[in-house]
């Protein structure tokens, strides 16, 4: 799916306070791209590492931690329009860690647990504007883990499961809300088995977690959907699910969540399901023309297709990947023409317009290397256009999209949702903050995604 790329730039003036003004939005989008990979720089990159986390900013890829020939607390941020990269303070970070969880709030990456010294129920928020580390608070967090999953809420992240310090598998979990910087425990009355190496997804309302491998040893095709309003847990289906397995991946299309691939202890998979938590529901994924079968890969939602890429299966690694497009059920290969080379372990991240893979590790060892995937191949199906205001000392984005046909569109700014709306149009108050600022529109019911528009506000001598 092509997307343009916009940039509306507040100039540098000095307004009386009855000013109003309107700038429009300009395209730096390049031209059309589809089905090609372009390397990272390397140039000041994190150490290659495995075990890693990663969020998407609105603007940049930030990185940290993993493994990286031992046990690591540094970082990197990524900027694709730049093709640079700018270390993560060290200063007050987390201990050194792998194998932890991590979310972007829409102005910090929360990270927490994992494994290092020992295992942690302790973790750190990073700011990027200002390249500076806040503890995450231990009162009431849950007990020390690694292997488990974090969702972020929109005003929460939510962890669960994982194996703890005893070697056992979890069912619990915790709320974090870093504006008061507290922890409310999450309930286990109706919580799917204790459990590690699980998949967990946001629908906008609940957490849906799946698969994994249980106390016993088995690999489970049984999940649960957590409601934080009523801090209630329901069953997933069983009917028609996928085999029990871990070290799958899952996305949330904005209807459905899709896992595919994984391991189940003597084979790995290129099959996986669909599943509808409004009819509470599976179904399966066509696999022909599927990529080969794989674990500890990666997939990110694009907005119509979910894009897998690398993994590896018995030894032998993959620089190959494909598009699933669940509207047809079919399958298409994605190119390996310029593809990083073959890993497994590593991350990817969807900007809006491309896929960032990074890291992970290959035949010759652990990569610091990646590459940026354009998998466009038609205009987005909304558009968006934003203008910049400011009146009275106070700055407003107003943006409109078309075709507003009445479905219900999340407005997101930096990759978190802010307004919900259905008429073609939202105003987001910025007040008299300055900086850059990512908005994309989404179609709640069909997950159908706008272009990514990026303003940036910038105001001095008042």
């Amino acid at each position: 799916m092509f997307r343009f790329l916009l940039v509306a730039i507040l100039p540098v003036l000095v307004f009386l306070t009855t000013a109003d003004f309107m700038v429009s939005a300009k395209s730096d989008q390049p031209g059309e791209c589809f089905d090609s990979w372009t390397d990272t720089s390397t140039n000041n990159s994190p150490t290659g590492r495995l075990h890693h986390t990663v969020v998407w900013t609105g603007g940049e890829m930030i990185v940290w931690g993993g493994f990286d020939n031992y046990r690591t607390a540094t970082g990197g941020r990524y900027n694709p329009i730049t093709d640079s990269w700018a270390g993560t303070s060290t200063t007050n970070a987390p201990s050194a860690r792998e194998q932890h969880s991590a979310v972007w709030t829409g102005s910090e990456m929360i990270v927490w647990g994992g494994f290092g010294s020992g295992w942690f129920n302790s973790g750190g928020r990073y700011n990027p504007g200002t390249d500076i580390w806040a503890a995450t608070s231990t009162t009431n967090a849950p007990s020390a883990r690694d292997l488990h999953t974090a969702v972020w809420t929109a005003s929460e992240m939510i962890v669960w499961g994982g194996r703890g310090s005893s070697l056992e598998e979890l069912n619990s979990g915790g709320k974090y809300n870093p504006d008061t910087d507290t922890w409310t425990a999450s309930t286990t009355t109706n919580a799917p088995t204790a459990r590690l190496g699980h998949t967990a997804v946001w629908t906008g309302s609940e957490m849906i977690v799946w698969g994994g491998i249980d106390l016993n040893g088995f690999h489970v095709n049984t999940g649960g959907r957590y409601d934080p309003s009523t801090n209630s847990w329901t069953a997933t289906s069983t009917t028609n699910a996928p085999r029990g397995r871990w070290l799958h991946s899952a996305v949330w299309t904005g209807r459905e969540m899709i896992v595919w691939g994984g391991f189940d202890g003597s084979s790995s998979f290129n099959t996986g399901g669909r599943y509808n938590p409004s009819t509470d529901t599976w179904r399966a994924i066509d696999t022909t023309n599927a990529p080969t079968a794989r674990f500890s890969h990666t997939a990110v939602w694009d907005g119509s297709e979910m894009i897998v890429w690398g993994g590896t299966s018995f030894g032998v690694l993959f620089n190959t990947g494909g598009r699933y497009n669940p509207d047809t059920d079919a399958w298409s290969a994605t190119t390996t023409t310029n593809a990083p080379a073959a890993r497994s372990d590593h991350t990817a991240v969807w900007t809006g317009t491309e896929m960032i893979a990074w890291g992970g590790g290959g035949s010759g060892g652990l990569l610091n290397t990646g590459g940026r995937y354009c998998g466009q191949s038609a205009p987005p199906p909304i558009n968006l256009d934003a203008r910049v205001r400011r009146q009275a000392g106070k700055r407003f984005v107003a943006l409109t999209w078309s075709p507003a046909d009445g479905g219900n569109i999340s407005v997101l700014r930096n990759g978190v949702i802010v307004d919900t709306t259905d008429d073609g149009s939202a105003q987001d108050k910025l007040g008299t903050h300055t900086g850059t600022f990512y908005y994309q529109v989404c179609e709640t019911d069909s997950g159908d995604c706008s272009n990514q528009v990026r303003v940036v506000v910038q105001e001095t001598g008042e």
